[in-house]
């Protein structure tokens, strides 16, 4: 029975006893899809309700307090469980136990229970017990040494976006609504699990595979696996440039037809007639390309932004938007448009302008929950002898039933029409649940295939198509479309990265579909969303990179210059405003598609239809930056790093050692008093007897100061030594200066957790892959290996019943083909 306009999740009571971000936002996303969230919080509060955001993701639920140290505030919590669906939790591995609140305990009364334990590195390992936040997983794991090379010095820099935080979220929504799916299945809940560590395994396109690759063919990779790309080629299509009026502008015109566009918009189309610059954006040599560069930046100095803008938005298809903070990004007109910036009433905060919901589900949308409530605000109502709590499930558990999945989304379908990274990797998300995944794409394949040099080229699509079956069809011939339509009646999901328009010309857009196959959860993945000026416009990760704020995030406090004196100056401020936008939009929008599809999913099980679903690349990279997207009077402001992108202070910073270098991360005072005991006897200084840091005010004051002891302490030993003396001491530190792609593939605490599968490639044999986002306990991860373009073509199509024959006929018409694979180097 069809029951439109009701939200996803409104059949769901949620337990939330997480603290923080990553928890926060998996729930608050529920509670905006219909489920009662019950937030459950310690004496005093959530201690992560001092963050700035966090009017935001307590929106919605409802709050009591209990003191789980308390046998009789355990039994509450317990019978809270007892007919909850899920729980959310971000206990330290094995603190849960203590408190009676851990999966096994909660199952007992509860066997029906999806429980989602959210770590900071995973639950097993030896960093399971290190501290735990953003920054301390970012450095341990590599993520700030792929920055190395942004400033001009030596090091790692800062890692300002926290897209581990966003990763993480985005997977435990994923694993949650993927454990609720088999739940109506089998009857059995399960342990679903994620972390900090593992959200940040989408944000590695290229180094875990290149590392390999490069171990064992190195003249392939000649330039050093320890190259950057702070370091390395900046792209033509990918530039920043400075406007007159001093503001800067992000273009991102990856394919070539839309840098043309560019260059036509920019009246330089004269550019072609000079032979160095006649193939633009290939140029034959460094020179001639540092040459057309500077005639590039060169032309947009001569206008304002706003009237460049006005120019290119005209066009319709130059990619390209001004530089923003996320303050600014607030007042983002396709965001407005989209429903995807919420203006709210807070009756504490006043005017509440936030995120709304994540993606825009046609049948059952999410809509912003009620003000944030006080912690308890609701003991009375929960804890009354009548309050309306459905009848608690039975406690004994169910035996898993005979017809319970393999893997959580086995028997799932998946069509993916979509190209480069972020829809792409989307779906291999899905795959890696357990879902059957077909790529369709061109004759050619997806063109993010070739955007490599030689064997390198591998190293991206191996990721993005991870765990597919790929098929390669002429889709503007009435037979690639009719091969397209005949996959879509036994499909479950479809997504495609389309501009308006484009899917319906191909003959694979929503009403035509949803006719053939009414049960179709239909995914729009846009770089705009579907309302507003921009709908129809180009987009590419440098885009929400720009507009959404993170891209000045992570450039620091000394980016950009408003006015440059030469263009050399110009070329330097470009050159590390192109880095700081680095790749991590795409990532950011792979893990929402994956938590939309999954939304969309659950809809259909209840009211038996699938539905249209619309998710932008602005909205997800809105999530990711969402420590600051909220604005209220009062709120603090966001914290850049330093210039130099060591950290936003001397005690959330980078440090060179004696040998290498670590990150340093002192947030609360027993933290302080750690590492103030601890350097002594290391051989550094007394700053508890220094009255010039005695409290954090005055340690703000003294930072420079501050800053300059702690980096001549560190100097004196190696930062292996730093990390395992401060750590055992309870001072968070870690070292910072292991490339990515070395932590994922040798690092013991990977294969301790499961994070390191590994599968057979068709053309390099045996490799490590990506590891799973998330587990779960009773229906395992798939974890397949990345494909060829058209390596399944055949099987495909003879299992919709074409003969050999009639293959051989489509490949000589040119309907259908497969990519001939590079042979092995020697």
């Amino acid at each position: 029975m069809r029951m439109p306009n009701r939200g996803s999740c409104d059949d769901l009571r949620i337990v939330d006893l997480s603290s923080g971000r990553a928890g926060g936002l998996a729930t608050m996303v529920l509670a905006d899809f219909g489920a009662d969230v019950l937030k459950v919080e310690p004496p005093g509060g959530d201690p992560r309700r001092s963050d700035a955001a966090a009017p935001m993701w307590l929106r919605g639920k409802r709050s009591v307090v209990l003191d789980l140290a308390r046998q009789a505030d355990r039994g509450r919590l317990h019978d809270l469980v007892s007919d909850a669906d899920v729980v959310v939790a971000s206990f330290a591995p094995g603190e849960a136990e203590g408190l009676g609140a851990d999966y096994a305990t909660l199952e007992a009364l509860n066997p029906g229970l999806v429980y989602c334990s959210i770590t900071g590195w995973g639950p097993r390992g030896p960093y399971a017990h290190y501290p735990v936040s953003e920054g301390l997983v970012a450095a341990k794991s590599g993520r700030m040494q792929n920055f190395a090379g942004l400033p001009q010095r030596a090091g790692p820099a800062y890692a300002a976006v926290p897209v581990g935080t966003h990763g993480a979220s985005q997977s435990a929504l994923s694993g949650i609504l993927a454990g609720l799916l088999v739940r109506d299945r089998t009857g059995r809940g399960q342990l679903v699990e994620t972390s900090l560590l593992q959200g940040l395994f989408p944000f590695d396109t290229h180094g875990l595979v290149r590392t390999q690759l490069a171990r064992r063919f190195p003249s392939e990779f000649a330039v050093g696996i320890r190259q950057t790309a702070a370091a390395g080629r900046i792209t033509l299509q990918y530039l920043p440039a400075i406007a007159s009026d001093g503001r800067w502008i992000q273009f991102a015109n990856l394919m070539e037809h839309l840098f043309h566009a560019m260059i036509a918009a920019a009246d330089l189309s004269h550019i072609y007639s000079d032979p160095r610059f006649a193939l633009a954006p290939n140029t034959e040599t460094d020179e001639d390309r540092e040459a057309l560069r500077g005639v590039i930046l060169e032309r947009i100095r001569e206008r304002p932004a706003d009237e460049w803008m006005e120019i290119f938005r005209a066009d319709g298809n130059v990619a390209s938007e001004p530089f923003e903070t996320t303050q600014e990004a607030l007042g983002n007109i396709d965001l407005r448009a989209n429903g995807e910036v919420s203006e709210d009433e807070h009756p504490r905060l006043g005017r509440l302008v936030q995120l709304g919901p994540l993606a825009r589900l046609r049948e059952t949308p999410g809509r912003t929950g009620g003000p944030s409530a006080d912690p308890g605000a609701h003991q009375a109502q929960l804890f009354a002898a009548s309050n309306g709590r459905r009848a608690p499930r039975r406690a004994e558990a169910p035996p898993f039933a005979l017809d319970a999945p393999a893997h959580a989304l086995e028997g799932v379908t998946v069509l993916e029409f979509a190209t480069v990274i972020a829809a792409p990797l989307g779906a291999s998300l899905l795959a890696d649940l357990g879902a059957r995944v077909i790529k369709i794409e061109s004759l050619e394949g997806d063109p993010y295939r070739y955007m490599g040099q030689g064997f390198g080229q591998y190293t991206g699509a191996t990721k993005t198509t991870a765990g597919k079956e790929s098929i390669c069809l002429d889709l503007k011939t009435a037979e690639g479309q009719a091969i397209a339509q005949r996959l879509v009646r036994d499909a479950d999901v479809l997504i495609h990265n389309y501009r308006p328009g484009v899917a319906e010309r191909l003959g694979i857009g929503y009403d035509e579909l949803s006719v053939l196959r009414p049960e179709l959860v239909y995914l729009a993945a846009t770089g705009y969303g579907p309302d507003g000026p921009s709908a129809s416009r180009p987009a590419a990760h440098p885009i929400p990179g720009a507009a959404m704020g993170g891209a000045l995030h992570q450039a620091g406090s000394g980016m950009p210059p408003t006015e440059c004196d030469d263009l050399d100056e110009i070329r330097e401020a470009s050159r590390w405003l192109y880095v700081s936008n680095e790749a991590n939009p795409d990532p950011n929008t792979s893990v929402a598609i994956a938590s939309s599809a999954l939304l969309g999913l659950y809809a259909r099980r209840r009211t038996g239809r699938g539905q249209r679903i619309d998710l932008s690349m602005l909205a997800a990279n809105a999530y990711a930056n969402s420590d600051d997207f909220l604005s209220y009077e009062g709120k603090p402001e966001r914290l850049q790093a330093d210039p130099e992108l060591y950290g936003p202070t001397p005690l959330r910073r980078l440090y060179e050692t004696g040998e290498g270098w670590v990150y340093l991360e002192i947030s609360h005072e027993r933290e302080w008093q750690a590492l103030t005991a601890a350097l002594p006897g290391l051989g550094g200084p007394d700053l508890a007897a220094d009255p010039r840091f005695a409290t954090p005010a005055d340690r703000e004051r003294e930072a420079e100061a501050l800053a300059a002891l702690l980096g001549e302490a560190f100097a004196a030993r190696g930062a292996d030594e730093w990390e395992r003396e401060l750590i055992a001491a309870g001072a968070p530190c870690v070292r910072a200066d292991v490339p990515q792609g070395e932590f994922l593939r040798d690092d013991e605490h990977m294969r301790a957790n499961g994070f390191a599968p590994e599968v057979e490639h068709a053309v390099f044999g045996r490799y490590q892959r990506s590891g799973p986002t998330v587990t779960l306990s009773r229906t395992p991860g798939r974890y397949g290996p990345g494909v060829l373009a058209g390596q399944h073509s055949d099987a495909i199509l003879a299992e919709l019943g074409y003969s050999a024959e009639a293959i051989e006929e489509l490949r000589r018409t040119r309907v259908t083909a497969s990519e001939e694979p590079k042979p092995l180097p020697e």
